[in-house]
């Protein structure tokens, strides 16, 4: 048990160590969190784009009309 305290406090820079791990984490937990909604939202526009609905309504807003039709 003297073994696993003396690891716990990392040669006394224990209050350094471990919020850095525990920020680390949280980094890494959040990039897959959106890495995860990224590839939802990417396959939904796939299925859409499968589907024949190219689902970007404001680039067919921005598009000029052709005058002759």
């Amino acid at each position: 048990m003297d073994q696993l305290s003396t690891y716990l406090a990392m040669g006394g820079y224990a209050a350094f160590v471990w919020p850095s791990y525990a920020f680390a984490a949280l980094v890494m937990a959040g990039l897959a969190l959106a890495s995860r909604r990224a590839l939802r939202h990417s396959a939904r526009q796939l299925a859409a784009l499968e589907a024949g609905d190219r689902g970007d309504r404001r680039a067919r807003r921005a598009a000029p009309q052709d005058p002759s039709s």
